[in-house]
């Protein structure tokens, strides 16, 4: 699902009093917010949905797959997402429907 598919799934759930450009904005403020928030270094915990927060990753020695010389991999912040429990639930019984 593209951005522009959510938008739209949204703005039909909503209905006809919220025009698809409003959904979109609103769709772009939500994303904004939460990648605002992690540049921060915080966590965002949407109830029932899952967190959304940033995964501190120590630099380390690597290989070049095709010489397979060493090579050092630098230290990095990474986003890193944890679905909620019910979240897997509902993902996983409807599964391959």
């Amino acid at each position: 699902m593209t951005k522009a598919e959510l938008v739209k799934s949204v703005s039909d759930a909503v209905g006809a009093g919220v025009s698809r450009r409003e959904c979109a904005a609103v769709t772009d403020a939500l994303l904004a917010a939460i990648i605002d928030t992690l540049e921060r270094g915080e966590s965002v915990d949407i109830r029932g949905f899952g967190i959304f927060k940033v995964r501190h990753l120590a630099a380390r020695m690597g290989r070049n797959p095709g010489t397979g010389e060493p090579v050092k991999i630098a230290a990095r912040t990474s986003p890193v997402f944890r679905p909620s429990k019910a979240f897997r639930e509902r993902v996983n019984t409807g599964a391959l429907r």
